[in-house]
């Protein structure tokens, strides 16, 4: 064979043949045996016996033993099989489940067992919306032609376009290959499936502003229902890559926006006055009636005050009258008195208050 000779590239080999090598000698020993026998037709009789006495006699006990050796290591070459890291693999005994193996050198029946090897550590990703092409060493996303998996109808009957990746990995290797016949397409028929449905249960707005909840709830739902299948596959995450409206109403969706925002901006210049004028005028009222409150309870206690002490004058005014009446006169007076700044005394027998100078003739 042609690796016989060879060298591993990490560096001398140690201890004895390989298996492989060990095969190869003995097929290149059969072929020798054989074609050795064929050459017995010399031309002359001496050269004959010669040529013949020189070839060895083997028994057909010795050439079956050779051929059953040659069997054995077959059958143990064929017996052991080497699973990569990464990876596990599925062993169908005469087309039966029977057991899976782990990473490492493992036994199987030959002619008995098939073994299927399954990558455990690959990523597995599946786009919608768009696809990843590699155009002179750049990565670039391609979308035309895949509008019919972007856009969405929302329960505001508006039109959506969304951009999505799901990630997963193989996490039961027997289902993921005997279960369901196309994973990568089950996977996305579900996706998609599961997208519309959600997007079709929230508002344009609700999409828009809770990217995060949606891709959250995405991949809960996508993994419960390919539990349901049976699929063997794990999901990693759900990422929204985009989310916009359709190219052909952006421009009014921009406008829509503007609107908006301008809306919201004079929803909140209208708040920053509440706020400030709303307080002042409550506490300008509660000042006011606090006022009121006060002088209310200021004219009632003068007020009273005022009933009391009538009451009381009015018991010792029926007990004395001419001495209460005095009394307050003289009271009176001199609360009044000093606030006088001029005194006029009137004669009893003056008729009036401006004085008539004597007249003429008079003396």
């Amino acid at each position: 064979m042609a690796w016989d000779n060879q060298q591993p590239p990490w560096g001398q080999r140690k201890g004895g043949k390989t298996p492989e090598e060990q095969l190869g000698d003995l097929i290149n020993k059969i072929k020798k045996f054989f074609a050795g026998g064929s050459q017995g037709g010399g031309s002359g009789g001496d050269s004959g016996k010669s040529e013949e006495s020189k070839i060895p006699r083997t028994s057909p006990g010795t050439i079956a033993a050779v051929i059953g050796a040659g069997l054995v290591v077959v059958f143990l070459l064929f017996s052991f099989y080497a699973i990569r890291p990464g990876e596990q693999g599925v062993v169908l005994r005469l087309g039966q489940y029977s057991h899976t193996t782990n990473p490492g050198l493992n036994f199987r029946i030959p002619l008995v067992d098939v073994v299927h090897r399954v990558d455990m550590e690959t990523v597995r990703r599946e786009q919608f919306g768009f696809r990843t092409r590699v155009v002179d060493g750049k990565t670039q996303h391609q979308k035309q032609g895949f509008t019919h998996e972007s856009l969405m109808l929302t329960s505001d009957r508006n039109v959506i376009d969304m951009e999505w990746v799901v990630q997963y990995r193989v996490d039961q290797p027997f289902n993921f290959l005997f279960r369901i016949r196309d994973v990568p397409q089950a996977v996305r028929d579900v996706s998609e499936m599961t997208m519309r449905r959600l997007v079709g249960n929230m508002d344009f707005d609700e999409v828009l502003a809770a990217r995060a909840i949606l891709a959250n709830n995405m991949a809960y739902e996508l993994q419960k229902i390919l539990n349901y299948y049976e699929s063997g596959v794990r999901i990693i995450t759900v990422q929204l890559q985009d989310v916009n409206p359709p190219e052909a109403v952006k421009p009014a969706f921009n406008d829509v926006n503007v609107a908006s925002q301008d809306m919201k901006r004079v929803i909140n210049e209208a708040e920053e006055i509440f706020n400030r004028e709303v307080p002042r005028a409550r506490g300008q009222a509660r000042q006011v009636i606090e006022e009121a409150h006060g002088y209310k309870i200021e004219r009632v206690n003068r007020a009273v005050g005022a009933t009391t002490r009538f009451n009381e004058l009015l018991v010792q005014y029926k007990r004395a009258p001419g001495v209460t009446r005095q009394r307050l006169y003289i009271e009176t007076m001199r609360a009044v008195l000093p606030q006088v700044t001029e005194v006029i005394v009137i004669d009893s027998d003056l008729e009036s208050v401006l004085p008539m100078l004597p007249v003429a003739g008079a003396r």
